[in-house]
């Protein structure tokens, strides 16, 4: 009897197309990877650190210009001097010195990102170009 039971009380539920496709990332996650898998993961991962770091420098690099350069803009344009103790004019001179320092320091940040990428490519193309005729085959 109580077998008929718990035929009565089992059902059954089918994911939909999206809750498949998780299911199958979570289930490749704890897989077994095969090694054409390991390597073209090193692949990515080797062509995404030659842009990550050299954004990571050039944001760095900008963020800090833009931040000399509103200091410089702030020393003229309020009342910053009087609250240091400078005289007006020699605030604006310094303002403006410091404000080109900072406008310097951010326009540099492009540059300074691309001497990266060519520098990181360079310095990791024999691997990646290695790995890329494996997989090739």
């Amino acid at each position: 009897m109580q077998n008929n039971n718990n035929e009565q009380n089992e059902f059954s539920y089918t994911y939909s197309a999206k809750e498949q496709a998780e299911l199958k990332r979570i289930r490749e996650k704890y897989s077994p990877s095969t090694e054409a898998e390991d390597k073209m993961t090193r692949l990515r991962r080797l062509d995404a650190s030659v842009t990550n770091t050299a954004q990571a420098v050039a944001l760095i690099f900008g963020v800090i210009g833009t931040l000399i350069l509103g200091f410089g803009m702030s020393l003229i344009m309020t009342d910053l001097c009087e609250i240091l103790g400078s005289h007006r004019d020699l605030a604006m001179v310094i303002g403006i010195i410091i404000g080109v320092v900072g406008g310097i320091l951010a326009i540099l940040a492009y540059p300074i990102y691309n001497v990266i990428v060519r520098e990181k490519r360079k310095k990791l193309a024999p691997e990646i170009l290695r790995l890329t005729d494996e997989l090739m085959k």
